[in-house]
């Protein structure tokens, strides 16, 4: 009997010793520990306006006349088992805070993820539904109501989807398609809105775009896709028919991977692709080297799409994956000045809407002096959102402003993590974000209106507080 109870002893330490190294459950302190279990979900939700609303992304109003392709929220939820953050993106042009810190709120309230753990972000796209004051362009409250709802419920399916994951990335490159638009080979002069003169550039300068295209898969433990997700620093195609509803390359990137992953059959999981919009604020598809080519609508649309989608294609293949990666984020609001016009600029513009020959502000001088009216009862400061998610060694910064590309290159450049990209867009709407030099250039995206407002150090006030919460995750993950 003690020779047995001796065996029996031994069996007992070593058969959990055994059925731990099976399945990879870590032992501390003499007690097995469950296994770690990555998790990721996905969903979209339709949020296409009604025929006869309002079209966001020109100078005067246009009226919704007919839908091209539907509009959608995409959302990813990812979960390393402490930590869940929410990823999305709205095919709108741009969104503003207040719509979104509800959405975040709500959906708090159903799934429990922290609204500091949720990137909600615009695409671009400029044949989407209003959700912004802008120019002529103003939203239809039912919209926004809309609007907020659908983004809410775009985080709780995605929650509601999680399964069992795991994740991988890479970055590709696509530079045929990416332009500066306010690069010129020679001295420009441009009559500015407000009476003066811009000088766009005084001596050539480097053609500077970012090509890059971070792409980061999920699937199944088995291989099935679940979720991708692609960031690429183009400002939107356009070309559409007259007051058309699309989601411009953007959407049609989703459409094309899901038929390049063969996803597009799939019921569950439900594949969600996204493409996110990078630092494109002085970025556009148009080559002013080269000849231009008058297409049909929609035609080189689907052939960016086609092109970007191919790229992450070729990236999504080699991608290697891990089944568990730390997930984390910070976030902190930062208050900037805003450029208020002088009383002198305000006499101007009163004088300039009372000479217009209708309500509807026709010329360039006059919309900007309809700006200008708007401008004058702006705060002399408002706060934004800069936000930082980390994913494994990955980080994704993001910024509610339309991003120049120089910024978004230094923060790739410079970031403590080895892959890095920006969400331009993101958390809100505060208009262009260019650099001082190139507010000393002028042109469009300085001059002064809602598009434009920050002060002109800006970026040199946002750029270090993003270095700061890479860091603080990056000295986090270190830690862990």
């Amino acid at each position: 009997m003690k020779s047995f109870n001796s065996q029996s002893g031994i069996f007992k330490i070593f058969i959990p010793m055994l059925l731990c190294s099976i399945f990879l459950i870590p032992v501390q302190n003499g007690y097995a520990q469950p296994a770690k279990v990555f998790r990721a979900g996905a969903a979209t939700n339709n949020i296409t306006p009604k025929i006869g609303t309002s079209i966001n992304g020109n100078m005067k109003d246009i009226t919704v006349k007919q839908i091209h392709d539907e509009t959608h929220v995409r959302c990813i939820v990812l979960d390393d088992g402490q930590t869940r953050l929410a990823i999305l993106t709205a095919d709108v042009c741009m969104v503003y805070r207040e719509q979104l810190d509800e959405a975040k709120q709500r959906a708090e309230q159903i799934t429990g993820i922290p609204v500091e753990n949720m990137m909600m972000s615009a695409t671009h796209t400029h044949s989407g539904g209003t959700a912004c004051s802008l120019f002529q362009s103003d939203p239809d409250k039912e919209y926004l109501k809309f609007l907020t709802e659908r983004i809410a419920d775009a985080v709780v399916r995605a929650n509601n989807n999680l399964i069992p994951a795991r994740i991988g990335w890479d970055t590709g490159s696509e530079p045929t398609l990416v332009f500066n638009r306010r690069w010129r080979q020679s001295p420009v002069e441009i009559k500015n809105p407000f009476g003066g003169v811009d000088l766009l550039s005084t001596h050539p300068v480097e053609d500077i775009t970012d090509p890059g295209l971070p792409v980061i898969s999920i699937q199944t433990p088995e291989g099935h896709p679940i979720a991708l997700l692609a960031n690429y620093s183009l400002h939107y195609v356009g070309g559409t028919g007259p007051g058309e509803i699309s989601a411009d390359y953007f959407g049609m990137f989703a459409e094309r991977m899901k038929k390049l992953l063969q996803a597009d059959s799939v019921k569950y999981p439900p594949f969600v692709a996204i493409l996110s919009n990078g630092t494109s604020g002085n970025i556009n598809n148009v080559n002013n080297k080269g000849n231009r080519l008058s297409l049909p609508p929609y035609v080189r649309m689907q052939q960016v799409a086609n092109i970007v989608a191919a790229e992450a294609y070729k990236v999504y293949q080699n991608i290697k994956y891990q089944d568990w990666i730390s997930l984390s984020s910070a976030q902190e609001e930062i208050v900037l000045g805003v450029r208020l016009p002088d009383r002198k600029e305000i006499d101007r513009a009163k004088e300039i809407i009372l000479n217009a020959k209708s309500p509807i502000m026709d010329s360039r001088e006059e919309i900007y002096a309809r700006e200008t009216m708007l401008l004058k009862d702006f705060p002399k400061q408002v706060p934004l959102i800069l936000q930082v998610f980390r994913l494994g060694d990955l980080a994704i910064a993001a910024a509610p402003c339309e991003i120049f590309v120089e910024i978004g290159l230094e923060i790739k450049s410079k970031s403590p993590f080895k892959t890095t990209f920006t969400t331009s867009l993101a958390n809100g709407y505060n208009g262009y974000l260019p650099t001082p030099e190139h507010h000393k250039l002028g042109g469009y995206e300085t001059w002064r209106a809602r598009s434009s407002y920050l002060e002109v150090n800006a970026s040199n006030k946002v750029t270090p507080l993003l270095f700061k919460l890479l860091h603080k995750l990056k000295n986090e993950e270190i830690s862990k």
